[in-house]
């Protein structure tokens, strides 16, 4: 069993003291006071370009600052640049960037917030565009390393800004695995210590994300081939006459090596504050083990790191101590090498004092100190009014010595604000303190009657912020005394904060906090009160139960009474299972039906709103021994009911419990009936646990009281007991008042009184009645009272429109009045405001939105309860002849007691009108004079239609109406298209441009067939409106799907088909009867022949003559055709002329015929037995 307890007072007492006494000086807005700058963009500012800048520039001071900024050291006119603006009683700037570069807009800022008393400035705000370009286009050659070597793969990325976070992954977008072998570098390469043959892939890709404008680039992968030795030696052995290049197929080991940093030693500067990176990249084979040690000290707890696979230490948050030497020491089984990093800490200025602003009386005197260092030590420059105090006006008062302004004798009108700048090469520091000259009375800040609460033997901490000039002096009284409070247990901080050290319950009571100085004083009341702590005093103990069992954990606590406690239970540190088993009583956790689940540890914390205590107990479960089944019955109703301690108010109960029947009882529940007032009905009065036989009772009178007692176990409830003896409550006068009292009007001269009734057992008596009070507050000293019965209203009439008063109603029966009721505040019945909103203005912020200003009506015209401000508007038309329709008139409600208010969803290019009118509970009051504004323009609404009406085979004409909404002067049309494939996969987008008079728009050369999708909105010289979009399809070719059918099925074809076949059978008739007749033919003209013609005889068995081919493309001329297997034939129409003149027969150069006239057959076919085909050249013959 554990035990805890925590006081909330002392957890957070240091907070709490550290947020009273480190408030800087503040000066109330109501008071004269220089420039402050309450909010400024950072320095270095990196901008997105496709986002409008914003440079926060914001002051309060009194009279409101006015607001001028310099840009790159000059001053930056701002109402010459349109593209700027800046924000309304502010010197925020806000920058247009659409249709320019926001690289255009670079440079370095610096606003002036002024008034009449000086002027503070910001820091110099440097503007760079976040930049994330492409990587440069490279063609990565495949990467051959043998097994075991060292790799690096450069990652290489553009350069950014910010600069992108690198990382390696796959095709796939998942990580690339690493290890202590294959790690990034801080550079972003990937080292490989030494390369295995698993390493090989294609897909090594290198990412970077710009983190500024959330996108990622990619490098394009890199392919890595590991080659074994064994391969190595194959390829090697098939060079080289097969002799082995490699003796054998192992792979050498290496000693380790130092890849980054280069050599036994190098140096590394870092600045105080940022975060230090060393580096240690090895190779060697085995992969070496690196490990750190710092030979100066020891490493920073809470501060180091060791990360990715100890090859990089990270120390956080440098500081001067983490200066020194860092040895890197790397090892494997053949060797040990080590590697010294000299680091040195610099350091950018860094705040030791603050200048503070300073409030000062005339002729005071007082010092403004600025302190820092760094390393090197910065200088201090001091400025007044944002111009070098060298340069400034001379003041007999002031001397600077170097980090201090010392300021003697101030005099009225010499407030000024002054900036102190600490500079090194490493950065600056820019603060602005002001000094301000005035008189003022004490004020306390501290709201009156606070009250503090306080856990004892806690720390008190009681709060007296004030401001006066001279500055007030705090004392501190208590209760009556005249004594002011000093020394144990007070102590007085500078602040007027009085703290006591260990609060007890004699230091509750009321403190008056004094401010006083020279000009007067002021008072303020504040209430301690001192509760006593929480504590646990019944803790529970550790159970062991059997599976199936009930378990109670008890936990009693006792609390101080005027606290609220919360009872909570945790097992496991958790929250208790969603479970109808665990049963949360006041004081007890009961588990019933426990499983082996429920074992574990159980916590009970009582919580109060200043402190808690908790106490834990472990709970085990075993297993059950075999029992017989049991039948598990209801109890059976207790008995013998008795009733003992009998008291006016309080009466003893009780009773005998009846038979369990092998169930656990839970808790008994006592009811009771009311024979004077609700006869013969039960109601439940309190109930106990089941190991109680007897219950207190707390009655009321006046109450003829009879009870009854009921069991509760697993099956569920008894049957009610027998009664008791009937016990009888003397009357008494009213405890308690009604509740609910309200005051309320109901018309403009009434007030109606609400309460709810007291009930039959809070009467105490008969002859209830009602004493209602009335009387109009700070007016009325004597309060105006009836009597009433039966009711719960009372109406008072004639009474002044919405006037406050205070309502009281005390319960009255024949035995006496009831306690002194409270007090209510209500108002009389309200009536219609009175007066219009004046000093209406609106501030057109763009085309949708709009921001009204009112000065709100005086309270007393309101007549009822505030309820807020409406506006209402309404377009009376737009500034386009093409939508001249007027809008309904709308309005929007700003609840409470504001002065403006937006108007959004305005229609833009459009003039609007507006009224603003004050309303309370009873309605409107009149409507304020109607103002008009107009909107500028703004992107145009979708296009009206946009449709097909004119598709033809590579041609679409399309059709669009002007947008409904035109929000401006049209400027044009954009019109992008783009096909669609049958796997709906877009293509290239063409863009249109389009003028704004045209209303159709014929596209040519289009793909015939196609699917196309059009995408088409219209633009204003703000931008362009959304898009609509339309498909069309291209008409089909009417002469495709005749090409692209089945030829083979058209009855033509086959029909042509056999006229061919035909044919075909009737030549090679007609061939071999002249073949068998020996007739001959004339042979065809001289052919043109590029080459020697080589003679083929005709072929007997297919009546074919040789052909010719060309040399050069050995492509057969037309006509000719060149059978499967390699022979040449000719037609059989043709013979040659070898036939009529014999074996000898041959072609000039020329192609021409040479030769005899004669010679036989026989000799025609002993050529043609010994000529082979030549396939290389040969003249066709037709």
């Amino acid at each position: 069993m554990e035990r805890t307890r925590t006081r909330a007072g002392a957890a957070v007492f240091l907070m709490l003291i550290l947020g009273h006494l480190g408030n800087a000086l503040e000066v109330p807005l109501d008071l004269a006071q220089p420039p402050t700058i309450t909010q400024q963009s950072p320095k270095d500012y990196i901008i997105d370009p496709r986002e409008n800048i914003v440079i926060h520039c914001e002051a309060k001071g009194k009279p409101h600052p006015s607001f001028s900024w310099t840009r790159n050291g000059t001053h930056f006119d701002i109402d010459q640049d349109p593209k700027v603006t800046m924000r309304p009683r502010s010197g925020t700037l806000v920058v247009d960037i659409s249709g320019e570069k926001a690289e255009t807009f670079e440079g370095v800022y610096q606003c002036t917030a002024r008034n009449k008393h000086g002027a503070a400035v910001s820091n110099n705000i440097v503007i760079r565009q976040s930049r994330s370009p492409l990587w440069s286009k490279e063609r990565n050659e495949p990467i051959r390393v043998q097994e075991g070597e060292a790799l690096v793969l450069h990652c290489r990325p553009p350069a950014g800004l910010p600069p992108p976070i690198i990382f390696w992954m796959d095709v796939n977008f998942q990580r690339l695995p690493q290890s202590s072998r294959v790690f990034q570098a801080l550079n972003g390469d990937l080292y490989f210590s030494n390369v295995l043959k698993e390493d090989s892939r294609n897909d090594y890709i290198c990412y970077a994300r710009f983190p500024h404008t959330q996108t990622i680039q990619q490098k394009q992968p890199i392919t890595l081939l590991v080659l074994n030795l064994d391969a190595v030696n194959e390829t090697v052995a098939a060079l080289f006459n097969e002799t082995d290049f490699f003796s054998d197929g192992s792979v050498e080991e290496r000693k380790p090596t130092f890849l980054i940093p280069s050599g036994s030693s190098s140096s590394k500067m870092v600045l105080r504050g940022q975060v230090l990176e060393l580096e240690c990249i090895t190779e060697g084979l085995p992969t070496p083990e690196v490990s750190w040690s710092k030979l100066s000290g020891e490493f920073p707890d809470k501060r180091t790191s060791i990360v990715t696979f100890q090859k990089i230490l990270r120390i956080v948050n440098v500081s001067d101590a983490d200066a020194g030497e860092y040895r890197c020491t790397a090892h494997n089984r053949l060797a040990s090498i080590h590697h010294t990093i000299r680091v040195t800490v610099k350091a950018a200025p860094y705040w030791i004092t603050t200048p503070r602003n300073l409030v000062l009386a005339p002729r005071e005197k007082g010092q403004l100190i600025c302190r820092a260092s760094g390393t090197p030590k910065p200088n201090i420059n001091w400025a007044m009014n944002g111009i070098p105090i060298e340069n400034s006006p001379e003041d007999s008062n002031r001397k600077v010595e170097g980090d201090t302004i010392i300021f003697e004798e101030v005099q009225t009108g010499s407030s000024a604000v002054y900036q102190c700048n600490a500079s090194n090469e490493y950065g600056y520091l820019l603060s602005n303190a002001f000094v301000n000259v005035l008189s003022e009375t004490p004020r306390v800040l501290t709201p009156a009657n606070q009250v503090y609460q306080v856990i004892r033997n806690n720390h008190a901490l009681l709060d007296c912020s004030s401001f006066g000039s001279p500055i007030p002096k705090i004392t501190w009284f208590k209760d009556s005394q005249s004594s002011t409070l000093e020394g144990d247990p007070y102590l007085l901080h500078e602040n007027g904060t009085l703290e006591i050290n260990v609060a007890q319950a004699l230091n509750s009571g009321k403190y008056i906090c004094v401010a006083r100085n020279t000009l007067g004083i002021a008072e303020n009341h504040v209430y301690l009160e001192v509760k006593e702590p929480t504590r646990i005093l019944k803790q529970p103990k550790y159970k062991v139960a059997q599976r199936n069992m009930n378990v109670v954990f008890e936990c009693k606590v006792k609390h101080d009474p005027t606290l609220i406690p919360i009872m909570i239970w945790l097992k496991d540190n958790g929250e208790l299972p969603d479970d109808e088993r665990f049963l949360v009583d006041s004081d007890s956790l009961t588990i019933t039906d426990v499983t082996e689940n429920d074992a574990g540890t159980y916590t009970c914390i009582m919580n109060t709103t200043l402190d808690h205590d908790s106490a834990s107990a472990e709970l085990t479960v075993v297993e059950a021994a075999p029992t017989p089944a049991v039948i598990y019955e209801q109890p059976d109703p207790p008995t013998d009911l008795e009733l003992t301690d009998m008291k006016p108010r309080s009466v003893q109960l009780t009773w005998i419990p009846g038979d369990e029947h092998k169930s656990l009882i839970h808790k008994f529940v006592i009811q009771y009936t009311d024979s004077l007032h609700d006869h013969g009905h039960w109601h439940n009065l309190t109930h106990v646990p089941g190991s109680k036989t007897t219950a207190h009772l707390e009655l009321s009178p006046y109450v003829h009281y009879s009870f009854r007692v009921l069991a509760l176990n697993a099956v569920g409830l008894s049957d009610p007991s027998n009664p008791s003896h009937m016990y009888k409550t003397n009357p008494a006068a009213p405890d308690e008042n009604p509740s609910g009292v309200k005051g309320f009007g109901t018309e403009r001269d009434n007030l109606m009184i609400l309460w709810k009734p007291l009930s039959g057992l809070q009467a105490n008596g008969p002859g209830l009645q009602y004493k209602v009070m009335w009387r109009q507050k700070d007016v009325d000293k004597n309060w105006t009272s009836v009597t009433v019965a039966n009711v719960s209203k009372f109406m008072v009439s004639g009474t002044p429109t919405f006037t406050p008063y205070e309502v009281k109603v005390q319960a009255i029966n024949n035995n006496g009045i009831g306690p002194d009721p409270a007090v209510v505040t209500g108002h009389s019945g309200e009536d219609l405001p009175v007066q219009a909103p004046d000093s209406v203005q609106v501030l057109v912020l763009n085309s949708t939105l709009a921001e009204v200003h009112w000065e709100p009506v005086p309270p007393k015209t309101v007549r009822g309860h505030l309820k807020g401000y409406k506006v209402y508007y309404w377009r009376e038309r737009s500034l386009h002849k093409h939508n001249p329709h007027r809008v309904e008139q709308q309005f929007l409600s700003f609840s409470g007691n504001k002065s403006h208010g937006m108007l959004p969803g305005l229609q833009p290019y459009s003039l609007y009108l507006f009224n603003i009118r004050v309303y309370n509970g009873k309605g409107e009051g009149p409507a304020s004079s109607n103002l008009q504004f107009e909107t500028p323009e703004g992107v145009p609404g979708p296009p009206s239609f946009l449709r097909i009406t004119n598709s033809n085979l590579n041609n679409l004409t399309l059709e669009w109406g002007p947008p409904n909404d035109r929000n401006g002067h049209l400027t044009g049309y954009i019109l992008k298209y783009q096909q669609v494939n049958n796997s709906n996969e877009l293509g290239p987008i063409e863009e249109l441009a389009l003028p704004a008079n045209k209303t159709s728009v014929t596209l040519p050369n289009l793909k015939y067939s196609t699917r196309y999708k059009f995408y088409f909105n219209a633009k204003t010289g703000q931008g362009a409106g959304p898009v609509i979009t339309e498909e069309a399809i291209t008409i089909m070719d009417e002469a495709m799907p005749s090409r692209q059918a089945d030829i083979a099925t058209q009855g033509w074809f086959i029909g042509l088909m056999c006229a061919i076949a035909l044919l075909i059978l009737v030549l090679l008739i007609i061939c071999f009867i002249k073949r068998n007749k020996g007739g001959k033919y004339p042979v065809k003209e001289k052919e043109d022949a590029h080459t020697d013609p080589e003679f083929q005889p005709m072929k007997e068995d297919d009546c074919t003559f040789g052909e010719y081919s060309d040399t050069e493309d050995h492509k057969p001329l037309k006509g000719s055709r060149t059978p499967s297997n390699g022979t040449v034939h000719r037609d059989s129409s043709d013979e040659s002329l070898v036939d009529y003149g014999g074996g000898d027969g041959q072609f000039n150069e020329d192609g021409s015929f040479i030769g005899q006239y004669s010679g036989k057959s026989s000799i025609r076919e002993t050529a043609e037995a010994h000529s082979p085909v030549n396939t290389t050249a040969m003249n066709s013959f037709v």
